[in-house]
Formats: C-alpha cells, structure tokens, sequence
C-alpha cells in the first residue's frame, strides 16, 4: 500500500494483516463479525427452524432491500455526509417504472428511466451540498418529501397493479440456486469493493471524509467527488425500488417508509464512521446481515415488535460507542 494513501482508508486494511488480536481488534470488520455470529449462535439455540433452508432464503430476501440502499448510503457516509431520501427515491423510482411499463412503454426503457430518476435526486441532492453549501441533512430531508410527493402525485396515492408477469423474475426469480435478490446485491456488494478499494475514486472518498480541507487543497475536485457518491446513493436506491417492485408485483407510493434509517443503521453497525473517512462496504453488508437476522429471530421468538425497537436502537447506540472508542 503506498504511503500517499490515506491513512483513514489504510488503517482499514493494514490491521487485518497482522497476526495480533490487538490488531485484529482494530479492523472495522472485528465487532461486526462478532456481533452476526454472537446474534446468529443465540438465534440457532432459541429457535430450531431458524437454519432452515427456507428461513434463511427468507432472510436472505429480506436483507436484500436494505442492502442495497445501504451501499449508497455508505459511499455518502465516508464522506461525512448523509442521505435521509433514499426511501422516497426507492418509492418514486419503483412506482415511475410501474407505471411505464403498465403504460406500454418498452420495458428496457422503463428499467433505465427508474435508474435515470435515481442518479438525478442523487446528483441534485449533491450539487446543493457540494456547491450549495447547504447541510446533508436538511437537504436530503427535504428531497425526501419532495419525491414521495412525486410519488403520490403520479400514482395519486393508489399501488399501481397488473405488472408483466417478466417483472417479477427480479424479485423472485432463482440463479444457480439463488434468489434474484440476492444475486443482484452480490454484483452490486462486488462492484462497490472495486471501487472503493481498487479505484483511484475510492480513495478520494475516504480522504474526503478523512479531511476534506486537505484534499482540497491537495487538487482534488472535491465537490465532483461529492456529487457522484449522492448519485451512487440515488442509483442504489433505484436499484432497490426495481427489487421490491417485482417481489411486490406493485408500484407502492408508501414503500420504503422509514428505510432511510435501516439504511443508516447498518452502515454504522458495519463499523463506518458516522463522520467519515474510515469504514468499509464488507462492513455494510454484515451489518445489513446483522439487522436481518436479529429482525427475523425476534420475530421467530414472538418479542413484541415495540420491544424489538428497544432492542435495535440499544444495539445501534453500542455500535456508535464501539466506533468512537477504535477512532
């Protein structure tokens, strides 16, 4: 790893190469590990049928949603932003494929027009930050309602039904034994670990979070960087609004309520830094895995879903106290 690297996004990887557990320890992966396997080894003793080929298709199905947002939202987060509008953008992408498509539109364009929404809230979302100088938060907080108003506005607040039968492939459809979902996160998980740990742009997006006055003054474009990590978070959502489209069979204006926090919870629970600069998408998936198994095992021992909350949150605010004491 050359020296010019920086340091936020080598103290990543470096550790994991020693041979100490101390140094283990300081791995981003090392509490996310420990937690999916502690979570999951409760879990086998607490319920006989939760290693079961269908619970853990199950698991597996339901993971995938907010994985999937969850990549976006870690490219955001590096960079010591956030994104609360990828629920709406997710609801807005899929009800507009819905309805195209159901329109008579040819279906290849109805798939690239979702997309399309996706990556412009994205890029929107990244040139208020970035050249608007206005905060993450209050930006993303106000696309959020303005694409689930689209949303309501074009479906007029009704499920947009009776999909091409095609569709659904992308939501329940089997590749060498997996369900689509699944695959499509796998490429998805593939392709952010290539650019983020293999690409000149993965490194920006660690220094940007890292320190984002030095890699300014250091030639980077750093508002360039800005505006395509908010237009991967759009993509990512979009590609999630296809998913839970075709599994649905339904354009739903009110989907991914709430997701945006889901999203955000496993990128912390995979050990990224809620202030950037240090974290990793293997990271994200395991916390994504994390909340989908303790999701499906607290419901599998009937704990009240109000109880369940507790639980997460609790487990969320450890996470960040974890986080703070490796920084």
């Amino acid at each position: 790893m050359s020296s010019s690297e920086p340091a936020a996004k080598g103290d990543i990887r470096a550790p994991v190469r020693g041979t100490s557990l101390a140094a283990l320890r300081r791995s981003t992966l090392f509490y996310p590990l420990i937690g999916l396997a502690v979570v999951c080894l409760i879990m086998v003793f607490a319920s006989d049928s939760f290693l079961s080929v269908n619970n853990l298709s199950n698991v597996g199905r339901q993971v995938s949603i907010n994985a999937l947002i969850a990549v976006g939202m870690t490219f955001v987060i590096l960079t010591g932003g956030i994104d609360l509008s990828v629920g709406s953008v997710m609801a807005l992408s899929g009800t507009l494929a819905a309805g195209l498509m159901i329109g008579g539109v040819n279906a290849v364009l109805a798939l690239v027009a979702c997309l399309a929404v996706g990556v412009a809230f994205g890029v929107f979302n990244g040139a208020l930050v970035a050249y608007g100088r206005m905060p993450p938060i209050i930006v993303t907080l106000a696309t959020m309602g303005i694409a689930r108003g689209l949303a309501l506005i074009y479906t007029h607040g009704y499920p947009i039904d009776g999909l091409p039968g095609w569709i659904a492939f992308f939501g329940s459809g089997n590749v060498l034994g997996l369900q689509m979902p699944i695959v499509i996160t796998i490429v998805v998980y593939a392709v952010a670990w290539l650019v983020l740990e293999r690409m000149p742009v993965g490194r920006y997006v660690y220094a940007i979070g890292g320190n984002e006055a030095a890699t300014r003054l250091s030639g980077v474009r750093v508002g360039r960087f800005k505006m395509v990590v908010y237009a991967v978070s759009g993509l990512t959502s979009a590609i999630a609004g296809i998913v839970i489209t075709a599994r649905l069979m339904s354009g739903q204006p009110n989907a991914g309520v709430g997701f945006e926090l889901d999203a955000i919870a496993a990128v912390v629970l995979g050990g990224t830094a809620i202030s950037g600069g240090r974290g990793s998408i293997i990271g994200t998936l395991l916390g994504a895995l994390l909340l989908g198994v303790l999701n499906n095992g607290l419901n599998m021992v009937h704990v009240d879903p109000y109880v369940q909350n507790v639980i997460k949150g609790g487990i969320i605010l450890l996470a960040i106290y974890i986080g703070r004491d490796q920084r």
